[in-house]
């Protein structure tokens, strides 16, 4: 099975079960005979831009958004003011603590901003550790951080 393939059966499942994380979609697409691995699946998630969503059944359940559209946007910028309690600077990174559940959507959202200052994140339940190419360039992502914050609706 190809990249692509697997890629459509992930969305296939997502769009039919909520799964919450790369291990229920890893055994899912074992169940339907793909010999995958949770790296694999880890980065398809990425590739695909895939994020978490408040689910029916369970809290949350992986989906795809289209990130492009404004109406997504308005809703990530105001999730991103509401979700974030804390920027604090270590040289050249940047600890953001968030409520517990949000750091996935605000790692996908900042992950989306396109700032070249940043050279990339790792998100957690309720902290994010943004890595910037200098001491200097935190400082400059947290001041856009907090221009988002003060701009959102």
């Amino acid at each position: 099975m190809t990249k692509k393939q697997r890629q459509e059966k992930i969305l296939q499942i997502i769009n039919e079960y909520e799964i919450d994380t790369q291990e229920g979609l890893t055994l899912k697409l074992k169940e339907l005979g793909l010999d995958v691995t949770q790296a694999t699946i880890s980065r398809d998630i990425k590739e695909m831009h895939l994020t978490k969503i408040q689910g029916k059944v369970k809290k949350f359940k992986y989906a795809k958004l289209d990130f492009d559209s404004s109406k997504v946007n308005a809703k990530l910028t105001r999730l991103f003011k509401e979700s974030v309690v804390s920027f604090i600077p270590v040289n050249n990174m940047i600890l953001i603590k968030t409520l517990s559940g949000t750091a996935s959507n605000v790692g996908f959202f900042i992950d989306n901003l396109g700032i070249e200052q940043i050279l990339g994140s790792i998100a957690g339940d309720d902290t994010i550790l943004v890595i910037t190419k200098s001491n200097f360039d935190a400082d400059f992502v947290i001041k856009k951080f907090k221009e988002i914050i003060a701009n959102a609706e």
